[in-house]
Parts: structure tokens; sequence; C-alpha cells
């Protein structure tokens, strides 16, 4: 077996099994069997809505809401053919380096950009091709009131098959030096209007049992801690984001509670992102866009990077 193949073999096989925590095969079954019962019948958020790219308003009023909304047919089937291809093959490359399916998020579950040398993977032209989507980025200006927003990074997780563990409820942004913080203890990142939206592209369908993403509405704001895991209600375990077509995008605010859920499957999850700074949020970021991939943009999409571009060579690669 070539190397490719091998490597292919790592996305595909039910590499998590291996490593469940159960006493014996007949109880490492039972299990799997229950969970799949469980979230064939409860999986799904009730009312979920599906919006078109042109219904705006409506949109930015569901953001608003609940801190998050899907967006359908925001890649043509070509754009999602050639991510699923990019997913695949960075998926590869940070497989190899991890055999034993440890995870930077989790067993057998994977960030880009936490195994990034740049924190990022805008220096490659799968994840470029979504800073500026005319399906998405009226949308998001619409969000922040603004065009004048900026990019934080593009990057965005990946699941292997037998990823059964559910990951922790939690949010991707806190109050920090060098992003909001007040010194004075009054005001928290959350009385603020959004301040930064990650767009997550659904490269393939979200199904009860591929480890679709769940979001609990309306917590872009809370200040109520976030439940463990054993804590969690069984209804915020299913509250997940399907079915979903691929080509969907989640646009979210990154202050709402959100988490993992087991992939059951046969093959790999990947939801690839992009991440944006309102206009009047600030977060240093390192340069993580060659030039050359600075100049395929759009007008709008070279101010949007203006920060991240560099004429240096970068350092690409992974670290787990």
């Amino acid at each position: 077996m070539d190397q490719d193949a091998k490597l292919s073999n790592l996305i595909y096989r039910d590499c998590g099994w291996s490593g469940y925590s159960a006493p014996n095969p007949h109880d490492m079954t039972q299990n799997i069997e229950d969970l799949t019962r469980n979230l064939l019948s409860n999986s799904g958020m009730p009312g979920l809505e599906l919006l078109n790219p042109d219904e705006i308003d409506r949109a930015t009023q569901i953001f608003y809401r609940d801190g998050f909304v899907v967006i359908q047919d925001a890649l043509t089937p070509e754009q999602v053919r050639f991510l699923r291809s990019g997913c695949e093959r960075e998926a590869k490359e940070i497989i190899a380096i991890d055999p034993k399916g440890i995870g930077n998020r989790g067993p057998y579950r994977y960030s880009y950009g936490g195994a990034s040398l740049t924190n990022s993977v805008l220096h490659l032209e799968e994840w470029v091709m979504l800073v500026d989507l005319p399906t998405v980025t009226p949308i998001i200006a619409s969000i922040f009131g603004s065009s004048s927003f900026h990019i934080r990074r593009a990057a965005g997780d990946f699941c292997l098959p037998g990823a059964t563990e559910y990951q922790p409820l939690h949010t991707d942004i806190a109050d920090s030096v060098g992003g909001f913080h007040d010194p004075r203890g009054i005001t928290t990142i959350r009385d603020l209007p959004c301040p930064v939206v990650c767009c997550n592209f659904l490269a393939q369908d979200f199904t009860r049992l591929n480890g679709p993403t769940r979001q609990i509405p309306g917590t872009q704001q809370s200040r109520h801690p976030i439940p463990r895991i054993d804590q969690e209600p069984d209804w915020m375990k299913y509250s997940t984001v399907c079915p979903a077509p691929a080509g969907s995008v989640v646009i979210r605010d990154l202050r709402a509670w959100h988490g993992g859920t087991p992939n059951l499957t046969q093959e790999m999850r990947a939801i690839p992102n992009v991440i944006f700074l309102a206009p009047w949020f600030h977060e240093t970021q390192k340069p993580s866009m060659p030039r050359q991939m600075f100049d395929m943009l759009s007008e709008h999409g070279r101010r949007v990077c203006q920060h991240v571009v560099t004429d240096q060579k970068l350092k690409t690669g992974y670290k787990l």
C-alpha cells in the first residue's frame, strides 16, 4: 500500500472504535448501538430554518436572536468538491503526525488552525476562496452594520469516523488582554454587540450521525455557567444543526455555546471556516496569507485581509 493509500485509509477507517473505553467488545457494540438509536431518534434542532443567500434581513434577525444562522447554497457543487478535496488533503497531513488518534480537540477530533504553524490556512486556495463569497459577504456586512470588517483567520475542524465522545460545550472567545478586557470588571465581552463572526462551511451534508455541531440558541450573551457534559440536559446534546446540505454555511457568533457530537459514520466530517472581526474590534494576528493568494482576491477581499498578508516566506505545516 502506497503512502497516499495509507493516509486515506486513516481517514475512512473506524479508527475511534478501537480506543473506545468499554470493558469488552460486546459492551462497546451495545453502547454504540444505543447511541446510534438515540441520535437517529432525537438529534436535530426543531424549527431549524435554512435560508437562501438573498434573505439578508431575515438572516441578520435570526443571527441576532439565536447567535447563529444557516444559509444553504452558499457554495456551488463545484466549490464544495474543491473545498472537500482540500479538507481531505490537509487532514491527511495532520493525521500522519498523530497515528494514535489523540487529536487536538479530543480523540479523533482536530482543528486545522490549532495544528497549523501559522494558526491559519490562508496559504491554501481552498480557504482563500471563502474570504469574499457573494452569497455570504452581504450577510456578514449586515450583521456588523458595515463592510469594513477584517479577517481573523481561516481554518475550521474535522472529526474522524469513530469519534464517539461529545465535545464539551464551550465558546470560542472570552475577555482577554489584546481582545476585549475591562480592567474595572464591570463590562464583559458578552455585553457588547457581536465582535466576531465565524462562517463554518459544510464540506458534506450534516446528518444525525456524522458529528454535526450542536448549537444552544440564544446563549451568545448568557452569563450562566456552561454545563459540564455530565450536567448537560439531553435537549442540549440533541440540539444539532441538522439536517443541512453540503454547501451550506453556519454563520455564528463565537460567544454562543456549541460543541462537537459523535461521528458514527465511516467518513470524515469537515467544517472549514473563515472568521471575521467587527470593524471596531481588534486582535493581533499572525501573518498567514502569502502575497500571491492576496492578489487573487477581490478589492473587498484585499481590504478584509490587509492585516494578515505578508511578503515574507511563510513557514507552513502542522504540529500537534
